[in-house]
């Protein structure tokens, strides 16, 4: 069993170090990952076209956003919420 471990281990070094694959972007792609499948602590702030705050939600969520941008889906405490042509910043709380 370690010695399957530390053969994928090996090719996906390889892979990374073939592609060009940095540090920050495999940083990237395993917060991706954990975001996808646990959702992380974040706080999204919802602002009108004027910049007033509209609410602010707090807790740990993945966040979906549409290819036009002007759309963006999260489920908070078992509710789904769907944001559309607002300002929504998003950030990771530590």
């Amino acid at each position: 069993m370690k010695k399957i471990l530390l053969i994928l281990t090996f090719v996906i070094l390889a892979f990374s170090a073939l592609t060009g694959c940095s540090s920050e972007s495999w940083d990237r792609t395993v917060k991706d990952h954990e975001s996808s499948v646990n959702g992380l602590k974040r706080t999204a702030t919802v602002y009108d076209q004027n910049g007033k705050v509209i609410k602010t939600y707090k807790g740990k969520f993945d966040v979906e956003v549409n290819d036009y941008g002007n759309k963006v889906k999260f489920d908070i405490d078992g509710k789904r919420v769907v944001i559309n042509n607002a300002i929504v910043i998003v950030e990771e709380d530590k």
